[in-house]
C-alpha cells in the first residue's frame, strides 16, 4: 500500500492534466453547430485532439491512484482540478472570477483536507 500523501500528490496530477485538456478545449473549441460535419471539423482541429490526448495521459495517473487508494478518498481529491480550471480561467482565458466562486473553490480545498486527514 502506498503512502496517502504519494496518492495525494499522483490524484492531484492527475486532475492538473484533465484541467489542462478543459483549458485546450475551451481556448481551441471552435463555434459549431450540432451537426455531423461540424462535428468532424472539431474533431480534425489539433487543439482538440491534443486535448483529448492529455485526458489519455491523465487516466492512467488517475486509475493508478484509484487502484490504489479508496474511491471515497481518490474521487473527492480529484476534485482538486476546481481549482486549477479556476486559475487557467482567470489567468489564462481572461475570465472574471467573483467572489463567490471563489468562496466555492475555497471550500472545495477544505472538503479535500478533511477527506486527506480520514486517509
Amino acid at each position: 500500500m502506498y503512502s496517502a500523501l504519494l496518492i495525494i500528490g499522483i490524484t492531484v496530477l492527475s486532475a492538473f492534466i484533465a484541467s489542462i485538456a478543459q483549458y485546450i478545449f475551451k481556448k481551441n473549441l471552435p463555434r459549431f453547430k450540432a451537426n455531423v460535419r461540424e462535428l468532424i471539423r472539431v474533431f480534425k482541429n489539433k487543439w482538440i485532439v491534443f486535448g483529448a490526448f492529455m485526458y489519455f495521459i491523465a487516466l492512467p495517473i488517475y486509475l493508478f491512484a484509484l487502484d490504489n487508494g479508496a474511491l471515497s478518498f481518490v474521487y473527492p481529491t480529484f476534485a482538486s482540478s476546481f481549482i486549477f480550471v479556476l486559475l487557467f480561467s482567470k489567468f489564462g482565458l481572461g475570465e472574471k472570477i467573483g467572489p463567490v466562486r471563489i468562496i466555492g473553490v475555497l471550500l472545495v480545498v477544505l472538503g479535500i483536507a478533511i477527506v486527506a486527514m480520514t486517509f
